[in-house]
């Protein structure tokens, strides 16, 4: 059921609807993951940034804003009793479909009818819906998005519920991290992803590389970018999205943080966009652009199609999320390839990083039904639904415990070692500011990678103009 909640019209509100409505119909876009996301993973994207900065062609509203796919069936309920859930597109879908259906499965007289909600529509739905008391019971939130929230006070602090559930002790630290606020608790995670270096190793083969040896640096990634793409057919070395900055913090981000960079100032006062790793990712990418090591595709992908471009065969290497191993392996039943995974390098030869992304499941203050929300959070951590509904997934555990990793599905996708490896690399950033420095559709981060891409402006003048943005938005 949905609860209408009275609060005082709080600043976050405001100031997350602005963010996300600021592009108008034109805006798009996932996360990171994650994560897109992410995705995604997490967030974001735009259409070029306006005539003073215009970076690329914006997409239409109608191709910019698809109608989400459903839930699954048995992901739904039309039961009068059903707890409803609010849930982003662009994320992991297939993961949460099935968590809902087990559940739904298994407690047939509490079930919960899960809606996705537009990607990009997402941070403003949320806030609107607080600020009008029009809330579902729980929901699905980018975890980066979650200290923003916390701060504001719209959601149900779950410290004293949860404090005997084991579970929570080894509970992934990069979500707890951002469900902490003043040393309290405000959910739990609903999935993990982690950015990671997917690369076709038929293309290295037939481009002549060593199809076991993955690139260890942004200068490798060029040199066999260069060969793939020489291949012709359609093939090209690498995939940068170039509208969406949740995919571009998911796994263009990672580049500068092995690269020893500073992107987001977590807090006023802190510097952004800090480090000579910046400009040498901006740098690279702009070469890996105009040397057509990327489809000119990409220029408007806005995070819709993201995880699906590696699946097609035609792409040597890309950035990608462990959600990527499924979906690869059901796109190419008709084009089948062999594939690996390594970690996302810098510019050193052997420095990595990774986003680890996801979302949380939270409950907005209104909630009704705070104690059968909780269930379903608790339900998540056991042991049971981590192997037998996570890991058979191929999907992360969300919690840390070795014994999780030790099932028969892992040992049959040898992959997932792979993904495992970026959990050590890994980060996720912190910040009560981070859609608007990052996610916001028409926000620094992308405007700043789009003109490095696709323009041939100065770099240190885009990176200071990216830093100035970034530095008053953490004042506000």
């Amino acid at each position: 059921m949905r609860t209408h909640l009275k609060l005082p019209a709080l600043a976050i509100v405001v100031i997350l609807v602005i963010a996300a409505c600021s592009s108008g119909a034109s805006t798009a876009a996932p996360s990171a993951a994650g994560g897109a996301s992410a995705a995604p993973t997490s967030g974001g994207a735009s259409s070029a940034p306006s005539a003073a900065g215009s970076a690329s062609e914006a997409p239409s509203a109608a191709a910019a804003n698809p109608t989400p796919e459903p839930a699954k069936a048995c992901a739904q309920s039309s039961d009068a009793n059903a707890m409803q859930m609010w849930e982003r597109s662009g994320g992991n879908k297939g993961m949460v479909d099935i968590l809902v259906c087990a559940w739904n499965a298994a407690n047939p007289t509490k079930p919960i009818n899960l809606s996705y909600i537009v990607h990009t529509e997402m941070v403003a739905k949320i806030a609107q819906g607080v600020a009008s008391g029009d809330v579902p019971d729980l929901m699905g939130m980018d975890l980066i998005y979650a200290p923003q929230f916390e701060n504001a006070g719209q959601l149900v602090d779950i410290t004293d519920q949860s404090k005997d559930w084991p579970e929570l002790a080894d509970v992934s630290p990069g979500h707890k991290t951002v469900a902490t606020f003043n040393n309290r608790l405000f959910g739990v995670p609903l999935y993990a992803d982690v950015s990671a270096l997917f690369y076709n190793k038929d293309l290295f083969k037939k481009a002549g590389l060593d199809p076991n040896k993955p690139p260890t640096s942004l200068a490798e990634i060029r040199s066999y970018a260069d060969k793939i793409t020489a291949l012709g057919g359609g093939v090209t070395g690498y995939y940068l999205p170039g509208n969406c900055a949740g995919c571009n913090i998911f796994t263009v981000g990672p580049l500068m943080w092995a690269s020893g960079a500073t992107i987001e100032a977590n807090k006023c006062g802190d510097e952004p966009l800090v480090g000579d790793g910046v400009k040498a990712v901006d740098q690279w990418a702009r070469d890996m652009v105009a040397a057509k090591n990327v489809p000119d595709s990409a220029r408007a992908e806005t995070g819709a199609t993201f995880a699906e471009q590696f699946g097609t065969g035609k792409i040597g290497m890309m950035g990608t999320g462990n959600f990527n191993i499924v979906l690869a392996r059901d796109q190419m039943k008709d084009h089948p390839f062999d594939f690996g995974i390594s970690l996302l390098p810098g510019t050193d030869a052997g420095k990595y990083a990774s986003f680890i992304g996801g979302d949380l499941v939270v409950i907005p203050q209104g909630s009704k039904r705070v104690d059968d929300s909780l269930a379903f959070m608790h339900y998540l951590l056991n042991d049971t639904q981590q192997v037998e509904l996570y890991a058979k997934a191929l999907n992360l555990p969300t919690r840390t415990d070795p014994k999780l990793t030790d099932n028969q599905y892992y040992k049959a996708e040898p992959l997932m070692g792979g993904v495992a490896k970026a959990l050590a690399v890994g980060k996720t950033p912190y910040s009560l500011t981070f859609f608007e420095q990052i996610n916001d559709p028409a926000g620094p981060w992308l405007q700043q990678l789009q003109k490095a891409y696709y323009r041939t402006d100065d770099l240190d003048k885009v990176i200071a103009d990216g830093k100035a943005a970034m530095k008053a938005i953490s004042c506000k």
